[in-house]
């Protein structure tokens, strides 16, 4: 893994909406790993950071969400990676609050900045899928551009802090390997006699 990408939209107005999950987890990874400073680059504010015993770039592109693609390719091409060294951290509505999940390659479930990485850089990035849940009812634009509840934000930092230890796994024991152990059937307890 050299860059670990998290995805959000750039301005203080949106800075602890649920689409910038992201961002937040990325801030959690910067703290841990003693990041240098924040610098413009990769049309993306990028970082170096010590993560699990490797030096990684971090990027939060600031394109908009719908664009993140522009900034992972300029990083991509002058880092000379390829997109299977890239890790995304992103918010899922398929996934209930505070749910948290590894993934590598897929699609983009209709989330407008994997939409645009898959279609400008390809889709066998590895992925933190981040929980936010699906709206009741009402727009999911509305939604995901919007604060976290009451009964969602005194939780909120302890989901921050689990998306970031696994984001470090994945990085440390490779993308694949965690997977692999998060999607493999759990044995079922057994007596023993």
């Amino acid at each position: 893994m050299k860059l670990i990408v998290g995805l959000g939209n750039p301005g203080a107005q949106y800075a602890r909406h649920r689409h910038n999950v992201g961002f937040m987890v990325l801030d959690r990874l910067h703290g841990r790993g003693m990041g240098s400073e924040w610098r413009e680059k990769y049309v993306g504010l990028a970082a170096r950071a010590v993560i699990a015993g490797r030096e990684v770039t971090l990027l939060k592109p600031q394109t908009f969400m719908n664009l993140s693609g522009r900034s992972v390719v300029r990083a991509i091409q002058q880092m000379g990676a390829g997109i299977k060294d890239v890790l995304v951290l992103h918010d899922e509505l398929e996934l209930p609050f505070g749910e948290i999940r590894p993934k590598v390659g897929g699609g983009h479930g209709g989330h407008n900045g994997l939409r645009d990485i898959t279609a400008t850089a390809g889709a066998d990035f590895a992925r933190v899928r981040v929980g936010i849940g699906r709206p009741a009812q009402g727009a999911v634009d509305a939604y995901v551009l919007a604060g976290f509840s009451k009964d969602e934000a005194p939780l909120l930092d302890a989901m921050l802090d689990r998306a970031a230890d696994l984001a470090e796994k994945m990085v440390g024991e490779g993308p694949d390997a965690v997977v692999a152990k998060a999607t493999a059937p759990k044995k079922p307890a057994g007596r023993n006699r």
